[in-house]
């Protein structure tokens, strides 16, 4: 049973609750989705970047759930390699310019078809995947242009729980 609290908000909650409920792989950006979009330099020139443990917690969820998790970002730090280690995300693809073509390349190894994918991004480069996807998300700071074509925007931004938040959604909808 679906909570009530996203019961509300008519046809386009409904949409969305449905795209939700075929969910079987969660995917997302790095930053200003799993971070605020900010970058810190070190004393010794080296990236620091902040991430939500509501977030991490999230994708424990979902581990729980059976339902795989990834990681597409166009740029390739360390840091963000051992968030995704701690986190148990095998499944990345950092440092690409081809969004789009390391998602359907994902999705072909997985078995998945569009429909059964939710990818959260914030940014143009974004734009390609998150109109492929079944189920397409957003943090509620993402750019204009992505804030315009997604199905879903968060009330959270990125990095301060937004992927928590959407992550709830979709296993709320799923009934788990």
């Amino acid at each position: 049973m679906v909570p009530s609290r996203l019961q509300r908000g008519g046809l386009v909650e409904s949409v969305r609750l449905k795209k939700a409920k075929m969910i079987r792989y969660f995917l997302m950006d790095v930053d200003g989705v799993m971070t605020d979009g900010t970058i810190s330099l070190n004393e010794n020139g080296e990236e620091t970047q902040k991430f939500s443990i509501y977030d991490g917690q999230g994708v424990s969820l979902l581990h729980a759930a059976n339902i795989g998790v990834g990681i597409l970002s166009g740029r390739k730090i360390p840091c963000v390699i051992r968030r995704a280690d701690d986190l148990k995300i095998r499944d990345l693809s950092l440092g690409v310019t081809d969004k789009l073509a390391s998602y359907h390349e994902m999705a072909q190894r997985h078995g998945l078809r569009d429909e059964e994918v939710a990818y959260m991004g914030d940014d143009l480069p974004d734009l390609p995947v998150l109109m492929a996807v079944g189920f397409s998300i957003a943090p509620r700071n993402a750019v204009t242009a992505v804030l315009k074509k997604v199905d879903w925007v968060t009330k959270r931004c990125g990095g301060a729980g937004a992927v928590r938040e959407a992550i709830d959604f979709i296993l709320a909808a799923k009934g788990l």
